[in-house]
């Protein structure tokens, strides 16, 4: 496509993401405090003032107030805006990669999910039930849809939807085998209960093929970075780690990258298959 056609379309699905990254700041807030998520309306959380329309508006509000709330002058945290803008990042990303599509529409939504519960879990070490459930069943939703058009039958949409639920289901256990082994161990929980429920989330979207691979991902990555953290003196031994950004991370890199990671496996060590 011709860059002055491309550079346009960029920039509005920036928007359009950076407006959904608005949002999920709301959620990552909301959520595990039992908030609502529609009232009250955006506010400063200092002096609860409701934020103005050019306030309110992504990346940009959160530049020309400077960082700080037009009202009571308290600091506004840059996370807002590196959400927004991240996630603005993110849904380039999947149209670059996957077009005008049902795909893109469907992949925006779960890396939404994704980086929604990655922040909770950061901030207080849990995984919602609300979000892990819902994931779970616009996931699958997701995969009997893709089926439908794919297939253009009823039997292509049993079959993606069959592929969600055995992904979800094998990721439920699959992580609770991984807590259970690494409890033993440890002589300690070594996994909260919403990482498993995570995991069936991501099986929903991915599929139990791709879900092992994300799995393995993830584990590598977070045994890497907890590794160095601790001899970095940056986490103590038996203080515990949010393993959910993690899991995104694997998740997002399957998404973009996984058919090529499954080849390179498959031409290491079955170069004859």
């Amino acid at each position: 496509m011709d860059l002055w056609f491309e550079l346009p379309v960029a920039i509005v699905i920036f928007a359009l993401g950076a407006s959904v990254g608005s949002f999920l700041n709301v959620v990552v807030y909301r959520v595990p405090a039992g908030l609502s998520l529609l009232y009250p309306p955006s506010r400063c959380p200092h002096c609860l003032t409701r934020l103005r329309r050019r306030e309110n508006v992504p990346v940009l509000g959160w530049l020309r107030l400077k960082g700080r709330c037009a009202h009571c002058k308290s600091p506004i945290s840059v996370r807002y805006p590196l959400v927004e803008a991240a996630t603005g990042i993110l849904f380039v990303l999947v149209f670059w990669v996957f077009g005008l599509s049902w795909q893109t529409i469907g992949y925006w939504m779960f890396l939404s999910w994704l980086l929604a519960l990655s922040l909770i879990d950061v901030d207080t070490l849990t995984l919602p039930n609300p979000l892990t459930q819902s994931g779970l069943v616009v996931g699958l939703a997701f995969q009997a849809i893709q089926g439908a058009l794919t297939s253009s039958s009823v039997a292509g949409a049993a079959s993606h939807l069959l592929q969600g639920v055995l992904g979800a289901v094998l990721g439920l256990w699959l992580l609770d085998v991984i807590a259970l082994v690494g409890s033993m161990a440890l002589g300690q929980a070594a996994m909260g209960g919403g990482d498993a429920k995570l995991a069936a989330l991501m099986g929903a979207w991915l599929g139990w093929k791709y879900l092992l691979l994300a799995g393995f991902v993830a584990c590598a990555i977070g045994a890497f970075a907890g590794g160095a953290a601790i001899g970095l003196n940056w986490l103590d031994r038996r203080q515990p780690m949010p393993f959910g950004p993690f899991l995104a991370v694997g998740s997002l890199l399957v998404l973009f990258w996984g058919e090529a990671m499954l080849s390179l496996y498959r031409s290491v060590f079955f170069p004859l298959a």
